[in-house]
């Protein structure tokens, strides 16, 4: 009888092996492109790096173009078998969405605006109703219009002057996040000629309703670096620089107050800020500092009435607390103590309103919506019933009112947006996300939180959502997905696309892993600089506990992440390949070394206090152990699907075009490898409101060929 399993079991394994998908059997015909070798060396603190695509760090050249045109080339011919299956998936998705979509009206200074989206068209259109939802509607921008004749386009920086005649407004048709800013007369619909060219897109209106404060980036590293002022009417050439950010860790914005009383310019660093504010009444006026910069010390300010509201980490508020000053004394020597820190609830922020403080909290990694009124007469917690949802307040631009304004939704419950009265303790749902085509129903899915054991004993919490009736057997596909960097939060959220996947047997979940701020600010600390391996090896806990538990096998698991999460991507099949089918890594950072020791590269420098300075020799070796391009080693890598921007300013594209080229260069079997570069869009991918459904469909066909299911 033993030896019957052990023929059995050998049998299995030479079945698994030799039972190929038809991308694999297509690669077999299909020649992928080999990336010619030129070899530059890097030296630093006595270590000798060798980099044998350095050579594709250059998008003005032509052969570089011609490689990345030849990956995608590549990719296409090995799937072409799936084209019917991504157009199918498309269509599906599509299909789920209401097209002739609108959001929720909100109440701005007269009018109402609402962004709403026509049938068969792939852009938003902006508009406003005077006073009254029943009056004639007036179009800001119709981005169906703007977009014709343009490969990229987006609309952002939707600024209205005090008197709602003008309002400023930035496109970028790149990608590359490099707006130009105009300004529109919405009296005589008239573009005025004035053109702000390369900035961050974002601008403000004094009250004279003549002058715009906006930011301008470096024009290399794409760092937002200074604010401007200009006024109405005159040459460009004649703005006046207000503030230049000379420290290249920081970054500068400018706002407005919810009061409308003061203009901010912010400027910022991972570890720091520091605010200036301006009367909006007397743009000609200088800045005032509102608290100067000290390393490690963080905050946000709130204006209201005459006093500003600061939530900061001061007097070591790891979790941040809530703390006032006068406008007239902003010095943090003058702040006082509203809302105490707590060592097991992270303050994320605050709302403020006539008679109510709203707070938004995480507390076990959930989060959590506080109700305290000014006069201590009441104080509780709107009530949520699962464990893998998300909740935050929304707009709320008034102050005189009761009634706030916030959105809910779970893994298996799309998102709502409920007015909820805080005085009379009733909710309005206002709209819940419409899921067409009739199918849907979410009792048809089971919801979970579950905790993996971390290498050092930390309990890392994962949220995931299947059909009813799954067996625990093991041979379920699992797509894992997380991001774990910048103490971003992964919260659990519903998608109506990743039905797709449900619907034919994937359970999806989220691994909240440490590096994001999911379980208070000391999760983002134990994930970051000399503790960043934790994300990765925590990672690979929750891969582990779900094989463990049965969810799903090695030969069954998926991984997914994008940027900083295709980081962890790359680390994951340097570390531990042998857990995963296959990999799906999304504009990839993945060269973590040459980008960090280049400083002319957007974003570098001011991310020295998320991953360290590798200028530095410990950061340097630290940095250098885990950087996924320099780790590629000999072995069996997963099938992987590697997704890029040519235009990409966060993620240059040449970080996963150089991984995948070494990759090629080091596996040693034929799983699937594809670059598939977009070459005209960046970061954010291709832009329209459906060509992402397009992206995402091609992932999706990636994960059901694999798994041979069929359309």
């Amino acid at each position: 009888m033993k030896n019957q399993v052990v023929v059995l079991t050998v049998s299995l394994i030479f079945a698994t092996t030799f039972t190929k998908t038809r991308a694999q059997k297509m690669t077999e015909t299909v020649q992928f492109p080999v990336a010619k070798i030129n070899s530059k060396t890097f030296k630093k603190f006595g270590t000798t790096r060798v980099d044998d695509y350095f050579w594709l760090n250059d998008r003005n050249n032509p052969e570089v173009i011609d490689y990345l045109n030849q990956e995608n080339k590549y990719y296409q011919e090995s799937t072409a078998h799936t084209q019917k299956m991504q157009e199918s998936l498309f269509e599906e998705m599509k299909a789920r969405i209401k097209e002739d979509d609108s959001s929720v009206p909100y109440f701005y200074n007269g009018y109402f605006y609402i962004t709403r989206f026509e049938t068969g068209k792939g852009y938003p259109i902006y508009a406003r109703k005077k006073g009254s939802l029943e009056a004639q509607e007036e179009i800001l921008f119709d981005c169906n219009k703007m977009a014709e004749g343009h490969a990229y386009f987006k609309l952002g920086g939707l600024s209205v002057s005090e008197n709602n005649e003008l309002i400023t407004f930035a496109t970028d048709i790149v990608g590359r996040r490099i707006y130009t800013i105009q300004i529109k007369n919405l009296q005589t619909n008239e573009i005025l000629p004035e053109k702000i060219e390369n900035a961050t897109g974002s601008s403000v209106w004094a009250n004279d309703n003549a002058t715009i404060f906006y930011t301008k980036q470096d024009a290399v590293t794409l760092r937002s670096d200074k604010v401007y002022k200009h006024t109405l009417n005159s040459p460009i050439e004649d703005d006046v620089l207000v503030f230049n950010e000379t420290d290249d860790t920081f970054n500068v914005s400018v706002s407005k107050e919810k009061s409308r009383k003061y203009i901010v310019i912010g400027s910022g660093s991972t570890l720091t800020n520091e605010y200036r504010i301006l009367d909006a009444d007397k743009p000609n006026e200088e800045f005032k500092i509102f608290q100067k910069r000290v390393r490690g010390l963080e905050y946000s300010i709130s204006h209201y009435g005459n006093e500003f509201y600061i939530l900061t980490n001061k007097d070591k508020a790891t979790n941040f607390k809530l703390m006032k000053t006068s406008e007239n004394a902003t010095e943090k020597k003058h702040w006082k103590e509203v809302v105490m820190h707590r060592e097991d609830v992270l303050l994320e922020d605050v709302e403020i309103f006539k008679n109510f403080l709203v707070l938004e909290e995480r507390s076990n990694g959930l989060n959590r919506i506080r109700i305290k009124s000014w006069d201590n007469t009441s104080d509780y917690y709107l009530p949520f019933g699962s464990e893998t949802y998300s909740a935050f307040t929304t707009t709320n631009l008034d102050f005189d009112t009761d009634v706030l304004r916030y959105s809910y939704q779970s893994l298996a419950t799309p998102s709502s947006v409920i007015d909820f009265d805080m005085k009379t303790k009733t909710k309005t749902v206002l709209k819940e996300q419409q899921v067409l085509g009739g199918t849907f129903d979410k009792e048809n899915y089971i919801e979970e939180r579950v905790w993996a054991t971390a290498e050092d004993g930390t309990k890392i919490p994962i949220s995931m959502i299947y059909r009813k009736g799954l067996n625990k057997n093991g041979n379920n596909p699992l797509l894992l997905y997380a991001y774990g960097s910048y103490g971003v939060t992964m919260d659990a959220y519903f998608s109506s696309t990743r039905l797709s996947l449900l619907d034919r047997g994937f359970v999806y979940a989220i691994a909240h892993v440490r590096g994001g701020e999911d379980l208070g600010r000391s999760w983002y600390e134990d994930g970051k600089l000399l503790k960043k391996k934790n994300t990765f090896s925590d990672f690979i806990a929750c891969s582990k506990y779900v094989i463990e538990q049965k969810y799903t096998s090695a030969s069954h698991l998926y991984a997914e992440g994008g940027s900083a999460g295709g980081l962890l991507m790359g680390v994951i099949v340097n570390w531990a390949p042998e857990l995963y089918n296959g990999v799906i890594a999304q504009v990839p950072f993945v060269d973590v070394m040459t980008t960090m020791l280049d400083d002319t590269i957007p974003l570098t420098t001011g991310e020295y206090d998320e991953w360290g300075n590798p200028n530095k020799r410990e950061y340097f070796e630290y940095m250098l152990s885990y950087s996924p391009y320099d780790n590629v080693t000999k072995q069996n890598y997963p099938n992987m699907y590697v997704s890029t921007g040519l235009h990409d300013s966060q993620v240059q594209y040449w970080e996963p075009a150089k991984w995948v080229a070494k990759l090629r260069q080091n596996k040693t079997t034929d799983k699937l490898l594809f670059l598939d570069t977009n070459m005209d869009a960046g970061h954010g991918g291709a832009s329209g409101r459906f060509e992402a459904l397009k992206e995402l469909a091609k992932e999706f066909s990636f994960l059901l060929d694999l798994e041979k299911i069929k359309m």
